[in-house]
């Protein structure tokens, strides 16, 4: 029966190639350049073939080292998602949330501060991230995300769907001037979010004053164009333009004041907000209660947002 070289030796293989050479290896692994290559030569001497060869001044992997390192780089991520289950396991009382990161700035974060104040033994970690986590992940319980790549994704439900309306700073407002119709936007900044490649972009100026029936043969590129709608908003709450907006991640800036809506005009995103979760979350109580607290909150959110926007071409209520 053939013998495995030693863990130690595997061990230090897999950072060497993991790290791309000897003195990086033996910093993250916290020992000197000298034991790392005493061990990269008492493997070598075991399989009876070199996985290092040189290159000018450093030491690259062979191809069959290669090979063999793709194979140890899994085996180890396998004991480290093994043990990370295992240190998991020791503290049920966590809950790990991740979601897209303006939501989780503008919506998310404030109201789970509320449901957690109702667990205080409770820790939740909320992870802001675009990358969807893997459905076999061990790290993360709920994912709040967006679009078409999770419409079919099981253990998934709708939370609401957002729409965008024009919002600015109210010491933006010339105080000489009012905002009669839509097209008087058009003599202030415009701030613009644009989403590619990650999504779809949400509408956009010309989409809004086109709704509005306004003749966009004037507009402006906006000068200020910005990945995250959070970032975006927050130049609007600083005063330098209008921005169309997420209902859900403005309205408690508009509740404070800090935001203001002269247009109820509002245009849907093409997809919704779903929450998905991983398959054995509901084996933990806290994960049942965060799922139906959230769902809760989301109807509510729907309802506001609702209440939020005017359907362009209809009368003002």
């Amino acid at each position: 029966m053939s013998t495995l070289p030693p863990l130690r030796a595997l061990q230090v293989f897999e950072a060497v190639g993991r790290c791309g050479g000897v003195a990086e290896a033996a910093r993250r692994l916290g020992i000197s350049a000298g034991a790392v290559s005493q061990q990269m030569k008492l493997l070598e001497d075991t399989l009876g073939l070199s996985l290092l060869q040189k290159d000018g001044k450093r030491l690259r992997l062979t191809t069959i080292g290669r090979q063999y390192h793709e194979s140890c780089a899994a085996a180890f991520e396998s004991l480290r998602v093994a043990h990370a289950e295992i240190e998991r396991s020791k503290n049920v009382r966590n809950l790990s949330v991740s979601a897209l990161p303006s939501l989780l700035s503008k919506w998310l974060a404030a109201r789970v501060m509320e449901w957690q104040a109702q667990y205080p033994e409770l820790s939740v970690y909320l992870d802001g991230t675009h990358t969807e986590p893997s459905p076999e992940g061990y790290e993360i319980d709920f994912r709040i995300s967006y679009g078409d790549r999770v419409a079919d994704v099981e253990n998934a439900i709708e939370l609401f769907r957002d729409s965008v309306v024009p919002v600015c700073s109210p010491q933006l407002l010339h105080a000489d001037a009012s905002l009669a119709t839509p097209a008087d936007i058009l003599a202030y900044p415009l701030i613009a979010v644009d989403w590619l490649p990650k999504f779809a972009s949400p509408p956009s100026w010309r989409d809004w004053f086109e709704a509005s029936k306004v003749d966009c043969a004037t507009l402006p590129n906006p000068r200020h164009v910005f990945s995250l709608s959070s970032v975006a908003i927050q130049a609007a709450i600083d005063g330098h333009g209008f921005v169309l907006a997420q209902t859900s991640m403005i309205c408690d800036d508009v509740a404070a004041g800090r935001l203001v809506v002269p247009f109820k005009y509002g245009l849907p995103l093409p997809w919704p907000y779903f929450l998905t979760w991983k398959k054995t979350a509901f084996d933990q109580p806290q994960c049942r209660s965060f799922h139906r607290w959230l769902l809760t909150r989301a109807k509510e959110q729907q309802q506001i947002n609702d209440q939020m926007l005017q359907v362009p071409g209809e009368a003002a209520p």
